[in-house]
């Protein structure tokens, strides 16, 4: 048990949460005890949802009657890590400086799950007509891992909501759509020879050369024919190689190579398609040459992760509510990826909503502004009222 109290205000809640070290490599379950500790304190039954070995668990609640027409908040509580980084306080405490709340997922995005959390007593005591779903995930930072299983068990025990807000940090503005992302590995292996011998050898290297070049050959044909109004920046599905491992020697042909790559598509497209394509230009194009010199050669391509979409809906539901309570008319899309595309995905309708700066997320010194945290604690207080009615 985690003794949590029966009552933290906003930013004692996030003192808390950014007080456990939740980075996706190691566990969240004392985070998790301790956030259901707190709702079962205010009465609030949750649920719990764990990975495979029991090292980590999501969870969600639900407030109010459980009936349809709900409303999700959802959060997730990992956080990306702190090593490599200059940072000028203890990352894992909450400093206040110059109107700004500095720690490790203050912005990213235990922001907005500690005043979700901190609205509980709130919403406990008001008569809510439709209920709030709360709901927080693990390992979203690593490829939304944890949420799959979490939106599965709710669609099996949850009225349908009316609403899903991700409360990601957008400075309240409200997006309706992001990109999807694929990513995946690909572990080359050749035969190796010395270098005055290349002509027996397959160098696993050059052939991660070429495979990285369709890559870009690929997106820079994306580029080509990119619609200027597309909302989002860049307009096109992009593809990329962040890290390459390959070769022991200046004078040895490399028996191994491995990269990652990292497909980040538009809406209107499936970032599969794009796997489905790499993996038949390395069939009929790359393989067969490696085989005809070393047939133990080849390529191999493995899953690393996949993150749904979320795509502008006509006329939705959480888009004509979030808009309501925050005054937001403009059009906002953005490229990076949430947990919201798992939620549109049964037919919930679906936003991403919350206080902070994103360019604020992942870097050493992260923060959030107060005035964007005041911000989220009031957009709250109006979500609950607007559940009373």
């Amino acid at each position: 048990m985690s003794n949590a109290p029966t009552a933290l205000s906003a930013r004692a809640m996030l003192d808390r949460l950014v007080g456990f070290p939740t980075v996706s490599s190691v566990s969240n379950l004392d985070c998790i005890a301790f956030i259901k500790d707190y709702l079962a304190s205010h009465g609030v039954e949750s649920r719990l949802v764990p990975n495979a070995d029991g090292t980590k668990a999501n969870l969600y609640a639900t407030i109010g009657p459980n009936v349809p027409g709900g409303v999700v908040l959802s959060g997730h509580t990992d956080v990306v890590p702190v090593e490599s980084q200059a940072w000028t306080s203890d990352p894992w405490t909450v400093a206040e400086r110059g109107g700004r709340l500095y720690g490790r997922g203050t912005c990213d995005m235990k922001g907005f799950d500690a005043l979700v959390l901190a609205a509980v007593p709130a919403m406990t005591r008001a008569r809510l007509a439709r209920p709030i779903h709360i709901a927080m995930s693990y390992d979203e930072e690593v490829g939304c891992l944890g949420a799959p299983d979490m939106v599965e068990a709710m669609i099996a025990t949850v009225p349908t909501p009316s609403a899903v807000i991700v409360g990601e940090p957008t400075r309240m503005q409200v997006v309706t759509g992001h990109k999807g992302s694929l990513s995946f590995h690909t572990e080359v292996t050749g035969h190796t020879v010395h270098s005055s011998r290349i002509d027996q050898g397959v160098s696993a290297v050059m052939v991660a050369a070429r495979l990285v070049t369709w890559l870009a050959d690929a997106m820079a044909e994306n580029a080509r024919r990119a619609d200027p109004a597309n909302p989002f920046a860049p307009p096109y599905t992009t593809l990329h190689c962040g890290v390459i491992h390959g070769g022991t020697a200046a004078n040895v042909v490399a028996a191994n190579c491995s990269f990652v790559t990292d497909i980040r598509a538009i809406p209107t497209e499936d970032p599969a398609a794009y796997r489905d394509r790499y993996l038949r230009y390395i069939r009929e194009e790359i393989e067969p040459g490696m085989k005809r010199i070393a047939p133990d050669s080849g390529v191999k391509v493995l899953p690393r992760s996949i993150v749904l979409g979320l795509k502008p809906e006509t006329d939705g539901a959480a888009e004509r509510l979030v808009r309501r309570l925050t005054g937001d008319n403009g059009s906002h899309v953005v490229s990076y990826g949430t947990e919201a595309g798992l939620f549109q995905r049964p037919g919930w309708s679906t936003v991403v909503c919350g206080p902070g700066d994103i360019a604020q997320a992942h870097q050493a010194d992260e923060y959030i502004e107060v005035s964007e945290f005041e911000a989220g604690e009031r957009f709250l207080g109006r979500l609950i009222a607007d559940c009373c009615a």
